[in-house]
């Protein structure tokens, strides 16, 4: 075998092993991601063009929450939330529309006092999914609820549904059950009051 055989041979070998270290770090790097962002992961690759620029999206998120300066919550301010999310499933029964709006609020001003942005829903969302992105999925579907029903456009099963949805991220935030583990309840159909008015 001539010394110039052996060169190409080395050089292919290289080549191969090179691609091969890029997969694995490539591979590396979707599991992370996977693991990371799970279904937020799969929403995102579906949005965007390609896999890679999905990929992109959620590293660039990775890296504006590292630049965010997160608070933990106080075990006065965890009390106090957990007070506030009891009344909310308490009024329920008797203003389901108005509670839902109140749930919004309430999560709302939890995610800012830990130190998230929310401004822009959809940035807010970017910013949350980077530790809390299994619990997106609810937070978007309850925050849809509550805007049709300030246009009227939600049932009162659909009102009860934003509560539980807001209770998933709620609690993922709180880091805790914030009290008893319980659905909002709804009144039964042949009491005077008429839920689905609100």
């Amino acid at each position: 075998m001539s010394p110039t055989q052996v060169i190409v041979i080395v050089l292919v070998v290289l080549v191969i092993v090179a691609a091969l270290a890029v997969a694995v770090r490539s591979l590396g790097r979707r599991r992370a991601l996977r693991n990371r962002f799970g279904p937020e992961y799969d929403r995102v690759v579906a949005e965007q063009d390609s896999r890679s620029a999905a990929e992109r999206e959620l590293r660039d998120r990775e890296r504006r929450h590292a630049e965010l300066t997160l608070t933990p919550l106080s075990p006065e301010s965890r009390a106090r939330y957990a007070a506030a999310w009891e009344e909310i499933q308490v009024r329920f029964i008797d203003s389901p529309g108005e509670t839902v709006g109140d749930a919004d609020e309430l999560v709302t001003r939890l995610i800012e006092e830990q130190g998230y942005p929310t401004g822009d829903f959809s940035d807010h969302i970017a910013h949350l999914s980077v530790d809390h992105a299994r619990t997106l999925t609810n937070y978007r579907d309850a925050h849809e609820i509550h805007l049709r029903n300030t246009r009227g456009e939600a049932s009162t099963e659909e009102l009860r549904q934003a509560v539980v949805h807001y209770r998933s991220l709620f609690t993922d935030l709180l880091g805790e059950e914030p009290v008893g583990h319980r659905a909002p309840e709804q009144r039964h159909p042949d009491t005077p009051h008429d839920a689905t008015s609100r």
